[in-house]
């Protein structure tokens, strides 16, 4: 009888050391994020960290928005992709995300759309390759490789990051874009099938292989070879696709200019979608162009979309 309580105590005395152990290493992985700000936004909080990528081999930022929800229980994220020269402040200052989401109880990651800051020859030349243009893949040429591994920093250690410092549910993720993050979005889904409940994009960039802008990209971070572009091309991802379900929504505007010089080409990711019975919901939306208000216009729409299968 008098000799239950020894081991008891001891094992009590490990749990507790234990418990010490995990707090520590919490807060050991806690401290690799910096908070930039933090704003109260329909009652919930938008934030904006910085931190050391290991991916990307230099200081990254994201914004992050959490709901009201978030401060009792796990919520489900929702990952946000931006297009060419956007860092992570044009989605949470201009989309109007936040009340949606709010109502929802979804988080929203948004994050820079490339490395900064890399020394690299050439990064700063153009607006479309190099900063703010990352394209959201991984590159195999030099000088690129080292530092362009978005597609690795969207899909593992983002979410990695989200799911060790934030009370979020890991299982529950889902992904959306505009223009080069809308082809990241749907490159991201297609390529990790289960791995998103969900996924849309606003004026996708759906063709890459076939447009300037995406010409410009693989041949610069993937080199010559066309048979290695596949692999990050929206349109012929979805010809192979065979994982589970997934409901796609897509609105496009109508006077885009962007449409019109042929570098967004829904077109070509619709038929394929079709052959594949991929369910694609593709909205063309009248008098609306390529900018910040025909996000704001549909955003709340999109965030809809996702909670059917965030909160289901």
């Amino acid at each position: 009888m008098f000799l239950l309580p020894g081991p008891r105590v001891a094992a009590s005395a490990s749990a507790a050391a234990a418990r010490a152990r995990a707090v520590s290493a919490v807060t050991v992985k806690k401290m690799a994020l910096t908070q930039v700000s933090s704003t109260k936004c329909f009652e919930g909080y938008q934030k904006v960290y910085e931190h050391d990528s290991y991916e990307l081999k230099c200081k990254m930022r994201f914004g992050i928005y959490l709901p009201p929800k978030a401060e009792r229980v796990k919520c489900p994220v929702l990952y946000w992709l931006s297009g060419l020269t956007c860092t992570e402040q044009n989605f949470i200052t201009k989309a109007g995300s936040q009340q949606a989401a709010a109502e929802h109880g979804i988080v929203i990651v948004a994050p820079d759309t490339s490395p900064r800051g890399c020394n690299i020859q050439g990064e700063e030349d153009s607006w479309d390759f190099g900063t703010g243009a990352g394209f959201y893949i991984n590159a195999t040429e030099d000088p690129w490789k080292t530092n362009y591994r978005m597609y690795s920093y969207i899909t593992e250690e983002l979410p990695h990051l989200i799911n060790t410092n934030f009370l979020v549910d890991s299982e529950k993720m889902s992904i959306f874009g505009h223009s080069m993050g809308g082809h990241g979005a749907l490159i991201c889904a297609l390529k990790n099938p289960g791995k998103y409940k969900s996924v849309s994009a606003l004026a996708p960039i759906c063709n890459p292989m076939q447009c300037p802008w995406g010409e410009k990209a693989f041949t610069g971070y993937l080199g010559s070879d066309k048979s290695k572009w596949e692999a990050f091309d929206a349109t012929c991802l979805a010809k192979t696709y065979s994982g589970p379900l997934l409901d796609i929504l897509v609105d496009q505007g109508k006077d885009d200019q962007f449409l019109a010089a042929g570098q967004l080409l829904p077109d070509s990711f619709i038929t394929a979608c079709t052959d594949q019975k991929i369910p694609v919901v593709f909205r063309l939306q009248e008098g609306y162009d390529h900018s910040y208000y025909f996000i704001a216009t549909f955003i709340t729409d999109h965030i809809k979309h996702h909670a059917k299968y965030l909160n289901a």
